[in-house]
C-alpha cells in the first residue's frame, strides 16, 4: 500500500514516492491494515485463541478477589518482594542502557519490560501505602520518579519498534 503525496514544488498532479512501511512493528503487520481479522487463508497464530480466553477468564475473576479479599493482610517476605522488584527494575534499567548505548534493537524489549515494571511499582506503593505521610511520599514518588522513568522507556521501545526496518 502506497500512499501519494503532493508534489512539493514541481509540476502540479505528481505524486512523491510511496511511502516505505517499516518491517516490523505495528504498521508492518497485514493485520494493522485490515483490522483485527487475519487475511482470508492465513490461520491465526496457534496462541491466540488461548491468550485471549485467559484474558477474559481473568475478567470475572477480578470480580471475585474485589469482593472476597480482606482489606489488609500480612506478608512475612515483605522486605524480600520490594527488594525484588527493585532488582527487577534496577537489572531493567541497566541493560536497557547498555543495549541502547550499543544500539541494539533489543533494547525495545527490555525498556517495554522496564516501563512495566516501573508502573507496577507505582501502583502497589501508592495501593500499600498508609494514608498520611507514607502515601504523600509514595504519589510524590510515582510523580517524580517512577512514571517519568516509565514514560521514557515506553517511548524508547516504541521508537525503537517503529524506526527499525
Amino acid at each position: 500500500m502506497s500512499i501519494a503525496l503532493p508534489a512539493v514544488g514541481g509540476r502540479t498532479g505528481r505524486t512523491a514516492r510511496p511511502v516505505a512501511r517499516p518491517a516490523f512493528g505495528p504498521a508492518a503487520s497485514p493485520k494493522a491494515r485490515s483490522g483485527t481479522r487475519p487475511r482470508p487463508g492465513v490461520r491465526p497464530q496457534p496462541h491466540s485463541r488461548l491468550l485471549l480466553g485467559l484474558g477474559l477468564a481473568l475478567l470475572p475473576w477480578m470480580v471475585v478477589l474485589a469482593t472476597s479479599l480482606p482489606t489488609s493482610a500480612t506478608a512475612s517476605h515483605w522486605s524480600l518482594a520490594w527488594v525484588g522488584l527493585d532488582a527487577l527494575e534496577a537489572a531493567g534499567l541497566i541493560s536497557t542502557g547498555i543495549l541502547l548505548h550499543r544500539d541494539d534493537p533489543r533494547h525495545s524489549l527490555t525498556a517495554v519490560a522496564t516501563a512495566a515494571l516501573l508502573l507496577t511499582d507505582a501502583w502497589f506503593d501508592i495501593t500499600t501505602a498508609a494514608p498520611g505521610g507514607d502515601l504523600t511520599t509514595a504519589v510524590a514518588t510515582a510523580l517524580i520518579v517512577e512514571l517519568p522513568v516509565a514514560f521514557v522507556c515506553a517511548r524508547l521501545a516504541l521508537r525503537g519498534v517503529t524506526t527499525r526496518g
